[in-house]
């Protein structure tokens, strides 16, 4: 049985977690377990809660780790009960991996010393000081370590770690079973499709200052 461990903590961005959830528990062999610190509801950044499966301390041992991102990662960083239990989990898993801005939950219990990684487009500048190097993608690979870009690159990034644990067939199989045909109604989804100006407003509304607070996050956690 293959354990598939997510790691729950509030301000979450729920699709980081439920877009990769989908797809990975259809992983044969598999069991899916959402942990938290407790076994109350986490409330996401859409503004409804998830209930998890398991606290920290009941948690079994992950074959899988996936790390979500989410605003709350900030709050995160400095929750050590989190960290510790990120850090205990990565060190008995086959796969190390997270999606969006989770990359820096993994750097601050120290998994991403000298790793290649990737994030959000608009953190990307700060991996590296957690250690990491920044590689651009939606999905990069370094070892035993996945991570993902934005919030709907977890779904790449499940798709690939399938294809790597059950093989390529089945992870196809998988993807035509959930319709996983992406054709958006606006080629938007990158600052170099977006262009300079879309991508510097938007930056300017929303991700100057959640980057900041990113930045001092984890400078306080240091």
């Amino acid at each position: 049985m293959t354990r598939i461990v997510f790691v729950l903590f509030p301000g979450v961005t729920q699709l980081d977690m439920t877009g990769p959830a989908q797809f990975l528990s259809r992983l044969p062999g598999s069991t899916t377990i959402v942990a938290a610190p407790s076994a109350d509801a986490v409330r996401t950044d859409c503004g409804f809660a998830l209930v998890p499966a398991a606290a920290f301390a009941d948690t079994p041992q992950a074959d899988i780790l996936c790390v979500p991102g989410g605003h709350g990662v900030a709050d995160a960083l400095e929750c050590n009960e989190t960290i510790d239990f990120i850090r205990r989990q990565a060190a008995g898993a086959k796969w190390v991996t997270s999606v969006c801005t989770g990359a820096f939950l993994l750097g601050r219990a120290g998994l991403l010393e000298g790793k290649r990684a990737t994030t959000h487009w608009a953190y990307a500048h700060l991996l590296e000081r957690v250690g990491a190097m920044h590689e651009p993608g939606r999905v990069v690979e370094d070892g035993q370590t996945i991570t993902a870009g934005g919030v709907t690159a977890g779904i790449d990034f499940a798709l690939t770690l399938i294809a790597r644990e059950a093989g390529e067939d089945w992870a196809k199989a998988i993807q035509l079973s959930l319709e996983y045909d992406p054709h958006p109604p606006f080629d938007a989804g990158t600052p170099v499709a977006a262009g300079a100006a879309r991508t510097e407003a938007l930056k300017a509304r929303v991700y100057t200052a959640a980057a900041e607070r990113m930045a001092e996050a984890l400078k306080r956690s240091q």
